[in-house]
């Protein structure tokens, strides 16, 4: 008679499956909290001190760390050596694992103290698991629930698992068992750059294709850190691509520099248009009068609740996304006759620490940047007036999230001109102010992600009307563009903290 060894918290399908594996000759072992409620669901069982002659101990800490059971799991059949010593120790094999573990994941960020999440790390289930996984030639080992089905249907049409499969659950248990662990070290040792980078993401779907329909892609979530990515709710519309993952990730992050109401488009991973507002529909309306073409085809974020009145400014223009904490009944009545644009909830608040780029044969990991400065520095003779000192705070928190050289140039809590990815600076500052003069006459400021090693920004700046700037400061040349700004009248303002994002 074959046996299975049986022990989950997740006790979902169980009855059936050990009923199916019972009908098919199977003799079923288990323990403690699955042993009772198999055995009160009429399942004929077998307690594991049966089989181990020992006594759960140390409130269930012990109890299948045992020869009696990792032997009856590890024997090679076709070993003579260990099936005679198996036999002088009167063990039996166990041909079927079933275990999944204590869920150390899913306790994670809920508040539990250090003793108590302690209790969490399973001991005895990724032992078996392994030992099962190790000898995958004889061993069936299931460490995920779905997996059932498969086995049912093998079973059922072969009489037992094929080694292809045996196999590949094999895999799977190390791949569990290494986030698991991967998870239990970063609690443990609180360490962003530990020695050994030991990561916990779970697939939660494979996408169409990536960033273009030749290239493979999926979406992981971290298993041991909440985030605005992580529990989201998609309210309606299709299925999200990988760029429109990347798209609203920047987009949110924009938004949730600020206190104030705001707004964020973003197209191709560059933001397109922010703004601030006294209500949502105002910053919204601010956000698209920055660029009315880029934002077609955009995704759109709200740092607060979207209501009516931003839904039906929102509907006439082509939107990928709409992101935002929360929506109001009617916006959400309104984004309904729009049945491909997707409407995310975020559920959680952004919460990066490290993030991650691959290179080839590597990966660096950094932490991210959530540095912002209130350090200001007049460097130059004169100091902005207050209202222009609002707009250059605005511009700063926005001109990071732009790739470098970035330069933002703004008004009235309004981003008019954002200058990106360009390979030299007067031609990012030249952009940038180009889109804003188009837009308004109003006083216009300029922020720029990183020092000016030459002057000549700021005479493009004083050419085209800047009447107040912000950038780091740093160069070597730092006089030169102070001189230059006294010479134009126009105040500089130091922040000392640099923000490239290449």
């Amino acid at each position: 008679m074959k046996r299975a060894l049986i022990s989950v918290s997740d006790k979902s399908n169980l009855i059936e499956f050990s009923k199916f594996l019972i009908s098919k000759g199977y003799e079923i072992i288990s323990t403690g909290g699955t042993y009772k409620h198999l055995q009160n669901n009429g399942v004929n069982v077998i307690e594991i001190d049966e089989v181990t002659h020992f006594p759960e101990m140390l409130d269930g800490r012990v109890k299948t760390l045992h020869p009696n059971i990792h032997g009856g799991i590890l024997a090679l059949r076709d070993n003579e050596n260990h099936l005679k010593t198996i036999a002088e120790h009167q063990i039996q094999t166990i041909d079927l694992v079933v275990v999944n573990l204590y869920p150390f994941f899913e306790k994670m960020n809920t508040g539990l103290s250090e003793p108590e999440m302690i209790e969490f790390i399973d001991i005895g289930g990724p032992s078996m698991l392994r030992s099962a996984a190790k000898n995958f030639k004889s061993v069936t080992v299931i460490s995920q629930v779905e997996d059932y089905d498969l086995i049912i249907q093998e079973i059922t049409e072969l009489g037992d698992t094929t080694f292809e499969t045996r196999k590949k659950l094999a895999g799977k248990v190390f791949n569990l068992t290494s986030a698991y662990d991967a998870a239990i070290s970063s609690y443990i040792l609180q360490d962003d750059y530990p020695q050994y980078l030991n990561v916990s993401y779970e697939k939660v779907e494979d996408l169409r294709y990536g960033e273009n329909p030749h290239q493979k892609a999926a979406f992981y979530v971290d298993k041991t850190k909440n985030g605005a990515m992580k529990d989201f709710e998609q309210l309606q519309g299709k299925e999200l691509s990988f760029n429109n993952f990347r798209d609203m990730d920047m987009a949110y992050k924009v938004v949730n520099e600020f206190s104030e109401i705001a707004c964020c488009a973003v197209k191709h991973s560059t933001p397109c248009g922010v703004a601030l507002g006294n209500s949502v529909s105002e910053a919204y309306q601010k956000t698209y009068d920055c660029d009315p073409v880029s934002i077609f085809g955009g995704i759109v974020a709200f740092n607060t609740e979207v209501n009516k009145k931003t839904a039906e400014l929102l509907a006439p223009t082509f939107l990928e996304i709409v992101i935002a904490p929360s929506f109001d009944s009617e916006a959400l009545q309104v984004f309904a006759t729009k049945k491909n644009l997707r409407i995310i909830k975020v559920n959680n608040p952004v919460s990066d620490s490290v993030e991650f780029v691959k290179v080839d044969g590597g990966l660096l990991v950094q932490d991210t940047d959530n540095a912002f400065s209130s350090n200001f520095e007049k460097v130059t003779e004169l100091a902005p007036k207050k209202e222009l000192m609002k707009d250059l705070i605005f511009a700063q928190k926005i001109v990071k999230h732009a790739k470098s050289n970035a330069i933002v140039v703004a008004s009235g809590q309004q981003a008019l001109g954002i200058g990106s990815g360009q390979t030299n600076r007067i031609w990012a500052a030249e952009q940038a102010i180009e889109r804003a003069k188009s837009k308004t006459q109003s006083d216009l400021i300029l922020a720029s992600d990183a020092f000016f090693p030459f002057r000549d920004v700021v005479d493009v700046s004083a050419a085209n009307g800047i009447k107040a700037i912000i950038q780091p400061g740093g160069s070597m040349r730092d006089q030169e563009s102070i001189d230059a700004c006294n010479e134009h009248n126009i105040p500089m303002i130091f922040t000392g903290v640099r923000h490239f994002k290449h």
